[in-house]
């Protein structure tokens, strides 16, 4: 049987746990990162993320959904108080059942399954934890391949990205790369389009053939895409609105791309 641990105060192993959640470099010196939530760590499980440590507080019998996942899991686990629970799991007043410490993947697009439908949402230097994990959302439910993130940006690993997600990070490859680069080297053996988005965009989407292979670039929150992802697309495409707003935000706009590119694909 898998170890247990008793953590009773904040010691060392404790204020690593705490510093996943707040500190970037400190998740990618360990490799790992925390989880929160019921619905996220099942889908770690079940998608075969590896899963380090498992945490939950003691007292009182865990639930049906705990016991299971904790069979499943085989893994080592920590028995906490209720108020380091507490603080780990982000809601003063909610202790969580479980949390789970899970190693951060590869960033490798090779991750990424080809296939002849392939299609990929690339985010271009996003600034905004939430608007990744609700593209991450986005993709897994308009039937995406993966998600490649480019640039400086923020991180798909940080917990409010991971809560936009709503656990579809552990459900398809989400990539992180340093620039449009790596991203064209992979994708121009496969013959797969590049296709940005931007209000500026000289097609509308609808009017595009999103039916192939495809690489659909969303850009940054205030400055859309960079030059350099400008040039590397075959076409830039506009979504086409009404109304006083000027624009929409990254995530709202990938999420209409994506559910173009799959209403084009069931036509």
């Amino acid at each position: 049987m898998p170890r247990t641990l008793r953590i009773t105060t904040r010691n060392a192993t404790f204020q690593q746990w705490q510093a996943l959640l707040v500190n970037r470099t400190k998740r990618q010196r360990a490799g790992e990162f925390l989880v929160q939530g019921v619905r996220p760590i099942s889908q770690a499980v079940e998608h075969g993320h590896e899963i380090r440590m498992l945490l939950n507080a003691e007292g009182p019998g865990l639930s049906r959904w705990a016991r299971e996942l904790i069979d499943t899991a085989r893994a080592p686990r920590a028995l906490l108080s209720a108020e380091l629970m507490r603080e780990l799991g982000g809601k003063d007043e909610e202790t969580p059942e479980l949390l789970a410490v899970v190693g951060l993947p590869a960033d490798d697009p090779e991750r990424i399954s080809v296939r002849p439908d392939l299609l990929v949402v690339v985010f271009d230097r996003p600034t905004t934890p939430g608007n990744i994990g609700t593209l991450v959302r986005s993709a897994d439910a308009f039937g995406a391949a993966g998600v490649i993130v480019t640039g400086h940006a923020a991180d798909p690993y940080d917990p409010r990205a991971v809560r936009a997600s709503t656990g579809s990070l552990f459900a398809l490859p989400v990539v992180r790369v340093p620039s449009h680069r790596e991203v064209v080297a992979w994708a121009e053996p496969l013959g797969v389009q590049m296709v940005g988005t931007d209000e500026t965009g000289a097609v509308e989407i609808a009017e595009h053939d999103l039916t192939g292979p495809t690489v659909l670039a969303v850009g940054n929150e205030t400055q859309g895409l960079s030059a350099a992802w400008r040039e590397a697309c075959d076409q830039i495409v506009r979504i086409p609105m009404v109304g006083a707003a000027s624009s929409l935000n990254a995530g709202a706009a990938g999420t209409v791309a994506l559910y173009e590119a799959a209403r084009q694909r069931r036509s």
